[in-house]
């Protein structure tokens, strides 16, 4: 189970190389608003990333707010920190 302290994970240096996505178009990756196509193409791409989870922890600790990092979009990443912290809750009260 994910903690609070684990979305504040700095991945290692020299991830973003090894990325699925390193020499691809960004703009792949920082839709438009509502468009669904380019999500899911970046999210396609994040499926065969040997990094994704690298990418998806340094979103997390970095608060990125706009764009597709680690096959999670803005409003996916936003609801992941919010059930990480409603269990850390949960838990330091239990």
């Amino acid at each position: 189970m994910l903690a609070l302290k684990d979305l504040l994970f700095e991945p290692t240096e020299g991830w973003r190389e090894s990325a699925a996505c390193s020499g691809a178009d960004l703009e792949v990756f920082f839709p438009d608003e509502g468009d669904e196509a380019t999500t899911a193409a970046a999210k396609e791409i994040c499926e065969a990333c040997p990094v994704r989870e690298a990418c998806l922890q340094y979103a997390l600790a970095t608060n990125q707010t706009e764009g597709v990092w680690g096959g999670l979009d803005m409003s996916e990443r936003r609801r992941l920190r919010r059930r990480v912290r409603d269990q850390e809750r949960r838990r330091l009260a239990s």
